[in-house]
């Protein structure tokens, strides 16, 4: 099968490297032409995720055309705040009838809708069952070492999400489906508000303890707003949402979490209290 990828950020390259390493011919577009040349001639993301070797099968271009050429899977992988942007210069080429997978986390700051919705809001009507969310625990890094990895898809379309599962399967990378939407997406994007206050609680000093207290109250504010929007709340509870949330708070690849911007906010917070 080939799959375009559009993004040449970490999250996006180690999704390509995913399906280049289950057999498949991957073209990631990058905005920076500088990774899209490294991506073809050295298999490497010099940029996001230097010294990690991607599969032969993986290739990359700074031509959005040339990327969704005779694609069947899509992968839209770039920046939340660029996701609007970006797809609707890509619609042109978009194939008909072809999977589109959102794996972006984030909510778009002036309309307030997840990237499944923003992707609805720019795509034709015909194209919105075709839309499929990935979220999950999942540092790229650790994804592109093969290291044991558990995501989820979710389709209001079971087939769809099934569809999707079976293109990113192996032995290390375990995709689960889902049909909540809303509940996925939610979970994978609230869950940064947490992991900021917990990186902030360990910048001032805190202890497990308060983590703890911040983790567990925090999902429980996030799955009141995420049933709000119709979300599952036993969505919230599993991958999407506990899973992600632990491992934002807890991981050290984290940019939210204990040595993330968490603790460069807590940096900056204690510098205004004592101004």
């Amino acid at each position: 099968m080939r799959a375009a990828v559009i993004g040449g950020g970490s999250w996006g390259t180690a999704l390509a490297a995913v399906l280049g390493s289950n057999g498949h011919e991957v073209v990631v577009w990058a905005h920076d032409p500088d990774v899209a040349r490294a991506l073809t001639e050295k298999h490497e993301n010099p940029k996001y995720l230097t010294g990690l070797r991607l599969p032969d099968r993986v290739s990359g271009t700074h031509d959005l055309g040339q990327a969704l050429a005779g694609a069947e899977l899509v992968v839209a992988a770039s920046p939340s705040h660029v996701t609007r942007a970006v797809m609707r210069d890509a619609l042109p080429a978009l194939p008909k009838a072809t999977p589109i997978v959102c794996a972006t986390k984030g909510i778009e700051n002036d309309s307030l809708l997840t990237m499944h919705e923003v992707l609805e809001d720019v795509l034709p009507t015909e194209m919105h069952p075709y839309l499929v969310c990935l979220s999950g625990p999942s540092f790229a890094k650790e994804t592109v070492l093969r290291l044991p990895t558990a995501v989820v898809v979710a389709s209001p379309w079971e087939k769809m999400a099934q569809r999707v599962q079976r293109c990113f399967s192996n032995d290390y990378f375990r995709v689960y489906t889902s049909m909540d939407v809303a509940g996925v997406e939610l979970g994978g994007s609230l869950k940064n508000v947490c992991a900021i206050a917990a990186g902030i609680s360990d910048g001032m000093g805190f202890g497990s303890n308060t983590r703890a207290a911040i983790m567990t109250r925090g999902l429980a504010e996030l799955v009141r707003l995420a049933v709000k929007k119709g979300a599952n709340p036993l969505t919230l509870s599993g991958l999407a949402g506990m899973g992600d949330l632990v491992l934002t708070c807890t991981g050290e690849l984290s940019r939210t979490g204990p040595s993330g911007s968490g603790w460069a906010a807590a940096r900056s917070c204690r510098t205004s209290c004592a101004e």
